[in-house]
C-alpha cells in the first residue's frame, strides 16, 4: 500500500512526535509510506469560521500533493472528515480527482481496522514493562462525522474502532467513563468565540476521567487533547494526555 501521510498544521507546529508514531505504525504494519513536503493547512480553520470561499488555496495544493497514493491517512479525525466532506478542485480534471481522495482518506484507526484490518498489533510493537490505566476519548467529528464508534444515545450494539486497536496492547487499562462520548468543548474556532463555555466543557470532561483514576488520556484528536492538556496543567495534575499513536506504539 502506497500511503500518502496527511499531518494537520497543529500537529506539525505543536506535536510532531504524534506524526512520527502514526509513521512508525503505517510502517510497521507493512505500508509504503509517503509524506509530501509541499503539504499545508487543509482549509477547516477558514471553512468552519463560515469562510469556506478562501480555501481553494488549500484545496487545490492538497490535491497536488495527495492525488497520486492508494490511500492517505492523517492522525485526526476533524481534519480527514474535512477533506472527505468539502475538499473539491477549481476545474473538471482536479474535481475528479478530489473525488477520488474524497474516497479514500482515512483516520489513522479506521485505517488499521477497516482496510488494514490489523487484528494483534501488539505483536508489532515494543512490550509495556508497567501497566497504565487509560480513558478514552470519543471526539466528536471521528464519532459523529467518520463513526468510529457508536453514540450512547442509539439503541445499537456498541463497538469503537480506537478501542479495539487498544485492546492489542498488552498492559493499557481500558477505564469505564461515566459519560463515554461527551464532548470536550474545544470546536476549533469555538474554543475562541465562546471561550468561557468551551473552557466549562473541557473541565467537566476532564473531571470524568480524573475520576477514574486515569493515567492517561487519549483520543484520536489532538485537538482535543491540547484543549484537555491546557485545562490539566492549569490544576497542576499529572495526568498526561497522548495520541492513540503514542499509546499503540508505545512511545509515551
Amino acid at each position: 500500500m502506497n500511503v500518502g501521510l496527511f499531518i494537520p498544521c497543529y500537529v506539525d507546529q505543536f506535536y510532531p512526535h504524534v506524526a512520527v508514531a502514526t509513521l512508525r505504525l503505517l510502517e510497521a504494519v507493512g505500508c509504503t509510506v509517503h509524506y509530501p513536503l509541499t503539504q499545508t493547512c487543509c482549509g477547516q480553520p477558514m471553512a468552519n469560521s463560515g469562510y469556506a470561499y478562501l480555501t481553494g488555496g488549500c484545496d487545490e495544493n492538497f490535491i497536488r500533493n495527495f492525488a497520486r497514493y492508494d490511500y492517505v491517512v492523517s492522525p485526526s479525525g476533524s481534519c480527514t472528515l474535512h477533506i472527505k466532506q468539502h475538499l473539491h478542485g477549481q476545474n473538471e480534471a482536479n474535481e475528479a480527482h478530489a473525488t477520488a481522495i474524497r474516497s479514500r482518506i482515512y483516520e489513522l484507526t479506521e485505517f488499521l481496522t477497516d482496510v488494514v484490518k490489523v487484528t494483534d498489533l501488539g505483536s508489532l510493537m515494543p512490550k509495556r514493562t508497567t501497566p497504565i490505566r487509560v480513558g478514552m476519548h470519543q471526539s466528536c467529528h471521528g464519532q459523529r462525522g467518520l463513526h468510529l464508534s457508536q453514540m450512547s444515545e442509539l439503541m445499537a450494539p456498541p463497538y469503537s474502532k480506537p478501542v479495539q486497536l487498544l485492546q492489542q496492547i498488552e498492559g493499557i487499562k481500558l477505564v469505564k467513563l461515566d459519560r463515554p462520548d461527551e464532548c470536550c468543548g474545544f470546536g476549533g474556532t469555538f474554543c475562541v468565540t465562546e471561550e468561557a463555555v468551551s473552557a466549562k466543557m473541557g473541565k467537566d470532561r476532564v473531571a470524568d476521567h480524573l475520576r477514574q483514576g486515569v493515567d492517561y488520556i487519549t483520543g484520536v484528536d489532538v485537538s482535543c487533547l491540547m484543549h484537555m492538556e491546557g485545562i490539566l496543567k492549569r490544576m497542576q495534575s499529572p495526568v498526561q494526555v497522548k495520541h492513540i499513536a503514542e499509546l499503540l506504539t508505545n512511545t509515551l
